[in-house]
């Protein structure tokens, strides 16, 4: 098990306000609908590795013939245990999961970038090495990893508050509503155009000088919750390093979906792999 002393990020996850943040999300992303709905069926066993606050557990029990969720943090276990009584929620490392037998799941999944902190390398390859023993042939790993050359941050806005904002300035009057909504999103986009310039600004300055941004893997600092030492990896780096633990590329997608990806905006991407034979891996991954 790590602890604080090798593992900072430990700290953060381990803060009550940090886990209370996390327990209070309850949302699935576009993106993650698509893909659970696509790749995992009813009555599977399903792990969800580095589950947090459980933003994931509602969908992923509801379907899972057993479910089970994981994370290294204790709060985040014991958020967990609050919110969800009946289900089962243990505390273990992704590096380190010798408490399940294997073959026992059906699907692995590490949401919300999970995989990105298991540091250092070392860390990450025995999780794949742990992901790949406890699958059940053809079983299927679902997780998403930061984008270290996302740059870009595009507009965008929330369209039905700006509708409700227009009917109620309005007043049933449905020419003045029609106008008044126009304008709104003329201002709305001028104004989010504004921010995302800003922080495409700041987040190029801090990206631009890294070596993470020019190899396409590497660590960044994420600025969340007072900064998080975070592996980052661009698909061109992260399959071919996936398949050497002897997985098979199923399907990428961006967090951005339905947008199309742009490798200078996405931030992070799912990916989908299927459990394989082991293949041959380079001294580097030992």
């Amino acid at each position: 098990m790590r602890d604080a002393a090798t593992d900072p990020n430990l700290r953060v996850y381990n803060a009550p306000e940090v886990a209370a943040h996390y327990a209070a999300l309850d949302y699935l992303s576009p993106c993650e609908q698509l893909l659970f709905q696509t790749f995992l069926k009813g009555g599977m066993a399903v792990l969800d590795l580095g589950v947090g606050g459980g933003r994931t557990t509602p969908y992923l029990s509801s379907i899972a013939g057993r479910y089970v969720g994981v994370d290294y943090a204790a709060e985040m276990v014991a958020a967990c245990r609050r919110k969800f009584p009946r289900l089962e929620f243990q505390q273990a490392n992704a590096a380190d999961l010798s408490g399940f037998s294997s073959d026992s799941f059906d699907a692995v999944v590490m949401a919300f970038n999970s995989m990105d902190y298991v540091i250092p390398d070392q860390a990450r390859f025995r999780c794949l090495r742990e992901i790949h023993r406890l699958l059940k042939t053809q079983g299927v790993l679902i997780f998403s990893s930061h984008n270290p050359r996302a740059i870009l941050l595009r507009p965008s806005w929330n369209r039905q508050r700006l509708q409700v904002l227009a009917k109620r300035f309005a007043r049933e009057r449905a020419g003045l509503e029609s106008i008044l909504l126009r304008l709104l999103v003329v201002l709305r986009a001028v104004v989010a155009a504004g921010q995302g310039l800003a922080r495409s600004i700041g987040r190029t300055g801090r990206r631009i000088f890294t070596g993470a941004f020019w190899r396409g893997e590497g660590y960044l600092l994420d600025l969340a919750h007072g900064g998080l030492r975070t592996h980052c990896a661009s698909p061109h780096k992260l399959v071919p390093e996936v398949r050497k633990f002897g997985f098979r590329l199923l399907q990428i997608l961006g967090d951005d979906y339905p947008r199309a990806s742009w490798q200078y905006a996405t931030e992070w991407y799912y990916y989908v792999f299927a459990k394989t034979e082991i293949a041959e891996e380079k001294e580097t991954c030992a």
